[in-house]
């Protein structure tokens, strides 16, 4: 049996019709001939009401067939103006708050790169972690001025996704009036999330136009629903899952329960649309991070003191405090010493710290943290209240939540100066570790160093010292016979153990990066036997550390799970999936990763330095080009 869709259909009641039409008009036309004038005339009047009629009847059959075929489930249409159409438009506008650092306005956002001018330094903001390179410098110093300024012209993205150039300062500040202001009521939600893909079934009741459509993302889903007419039907495929401002999952199942989650969620969370850059400084703060810091290192001073517009940190030059895992503290002087109590409460932005030393007034309150503040050779404890300050600092990098610091001096004397080392990797572009290869290197006590070529022997230094990149470096020096030439160097020690000693140097003309391993077999391949991108694709990781900056983010991370595919791919799934990119480059050195804008994911977006490696761990470290800060980032196989 042939079977006709409803456009077949209709096309052969067209054609059956003007068929009958024609056989008719054909038919009287030949009894005219014998008849008069006035009944041919009569005649065609009456062929004409016929025609007229036939036609209003067709109208009405193929309107009626038309009613069906656009009849919408009950309970899924998505109208036009409705409540449920405007929640999912505000849930998906574009939210221009992230850079409220940079243009001071949370309905615009600044397509990124941008060139901005910080306290006369030139910064090139193509990524999120650039705003927190601004803030670094906007905090370096108390008391100055901060001044940013736009290299125009810049592109800015509205909250409906479109675009605008934008030539200079005025032109830009016409648009962010038009913002609301710092912390006030406005449409967009940032308290949920669509969790796509969303797809839906377009019915249009006006020309009968079917349609299945699949949206993928905030922009996609804004645009459609901005487009709607009234005329529209749209029905809504569900069940349709909303991430919420914590991370948990809930799903609808129609358009009502949709519509509650929403509601319920968009004033659920703090949308941050203010411009304190530094009002999010501990977000992911927890007592036990600051427990840590204060109780791991020893001998802070007063770096900042300010009570009632007064400053106050000179009076306390020379004091010595120490927090002790009981609540107790010390401050201490070369005349005096003081004691008393300290305790926290609470998480994130919200901790409290209660100092009350009876004999130091000036440090009693209840202090809310402003910032735990970290790098490879000190740590800071900002607290404020107010307009008041007290900021502790140390000469201590404190791991608050399992890092790496560095490398110990000692430790690398011990293990350097014990038996043979070879060169298994050497990295200046390209590889050039056979220039090395055979050479036996020994290093003495006093600092000497040979290296046995086949019995020729080459004399040089070596010496510790600060690192520009990590806590400790090691300078060598075998004079400028090649290939030695190479290695005259002030080397930051990336690792340092019994058989692996890994170096790193930027070069300060083209600012490109070498890298020497020494190692105890001379057959290794320069990572101690293990082949990085074999052991990554075997089997599925997660991040047991994450420092940012020496501030512990794991938790951001802690439902995620990694797989690295060998042909460069990574899926990360913390039960949506996101996908990203993967490489090892410089001789298994450098692992680069790329997830994109994807958040949190983009805080690992960087080429980062490979500090060790073993069949079940990878760690990683990346020192900020701009600010300084050290990132340490840790997978372990599961």
């Amino acid at each position: 049996m042939v079977q006709f869709g409803s456009t077949q259909m209709y096309k052969i009641k067209v054609f059956i019709f003007f068929s009958g039409i024609f056989k008719a008009v054909l038919f009287y036309s030949q009894t005219l001939v014998n008849k008069n004038v006035n009944a041919m005339k009569e005649i065609w009047k009456r062929l004409f009401l016929l025609l007229i009629l036939a036609l209003a009847m067709f109208a009405t059959s193929c309107r009626e067939e038309e009613s069906v075929l656009i009849e919408s489930p009950p309970g899924e249409t998505l109208e036009a103006n409705s409540s449920i159409a405007g929640l999912l438009r505000n849930t998906a506008a574009k939210d221009g708050s992230d850079d409220n650092i940079i243009d001071n306005a949370s309905c615009i956002s600044i397509e990124l790169p941008v060139t901005v001018m910080v306290d006369g330094l030139e910064i090139i903001v193509d990524s999120q972690s650039d705003f927190d390179t601004i803030e670094d410098i906007f905090d370096e110093f108390d008391d100055d001025d901060d001044v940013l300024e736009i290299v125009f012209p810049i592109t800015i993205i509205l909250n409906d996704f479109s675009e605008v150039v934008i030539a200079d300062q005025d032109e830009l500040e016409s648009f962010t009036d038009d913002c609301s202001g710092e912390n006030e009521i406005d449409d967009d939600i940032e308290c949920a999330d669509i969790k796509y893909p969303v797809t839906a079934s377009v019915f249009n009741s006006n020309n009968e136009i079917i349609d299945t459509i699949s949206l993928s993302s905030d922009e996609q889903l804004y645009k459609f629903i901005d487009d709607l007419d009234e005329d529209d039907i749209v029905n809504v495929n569900f069940p349709i899952t909303v991430i919420l401002f914590d991370g948990t999952e809930v799903q609808a199942s129609n358009l009502d329960d949709l519509e509650n989650i929403l509601e319920n969620a968009k004033d659920d969370c703090d949308e941050d649309d203010d411009n304190d850059f530094n009002d999010d400084d501990c977000d992911n703060c927890t007592t036990d991070q600051l427990s840590d810091v204060l109780t791991g290192c020893s001998d802070w001073w007063v770096d900042k003191l300010e009570r009632n517009d007064q400053d106050l940190e000179d009076l306390y030059t020379g004091y010595s405090f120490n927090f002790l895992v009981d609540g107790t503290l010390s401050a201490v002087s070369s005349t005096d010493s003081f004691s008393g109590t300290w305790e926290t409460s609470g998480s994130g932005n919200s901790i409290a710290v209660v100092v009350n030393i009876p004999n130091l007034t000036d440090f009693n309150a209840t202090w809310n943290l402003h910032e735990i503040e970290q790098n490879s050779s000190e740590s800071d404890v900002d607290l404020r209240l107010g307009d008041d300050r007290l900021r502790f600092r140390t000469n201590c990098a404190s791991s608050g939540g399992g890092g790496t610091v560095g490398v110990d001096d000692t430790a690398l004397i011990q293990v350097l100066t014990t038996g043979d080392w070879y060169v298994t990797n050497y990295f200046d572009d390209v590889d050039e570790t056979a220039l090395f290869d055979g050479m036996v290197f020994n290093f003495a006590d006093d600092g000497s160093a040979t290296a046995n070529n086949a019995g020729t022997i080459t004399n040089g230094t070596w010496a510790t010292g600060s690192g520009d990149e990590t806590d400790l470096e090691l300078n060598l020096n075998f004079g400028m016979n090649v290939p030695f030439d190479e290695l005259m160097e002030d080397w930051d020690v990336l690792e340092a153990t019994n058989d692996i000693i890994r170096l790193k140097d930027i070069s300060g003309g083209d600012g490109t990066t070498d890298f020497l391993t020494f190692e105890r077999n001379p057959s290794s391949n320069g990572n101690g036997g293990v082949d990085l991108s074999t052991i990554i694709v075997d089997g599925t990781w997660t991040i047991s550390s994450y420092l940012d900056d020496g501030i512990d983010e794991t938790a951001n991370f802690s439902a995620f799970t990694f797989n690295f595919d060998g042909s460069g791919t990574v899926v990360a799934d913390n039960g949506s999936i996101t996908n990203g990119t993967w490489s090892v480059q410089n001789g298994d050195n450098k692992f680069v990763l790329d997830f994109g804008a994807a958040m949190p994911l983009d805080e690992f977006n960087d080429d980062w330095d490979v500090i060790s490696v073993t069949d079940t761990q990878l760690e990683l470290r990346d020192v900020s080009g701009g600010g300084g800060g050290t990132d340490t980032l840790i997978f372990t196989k599961q």
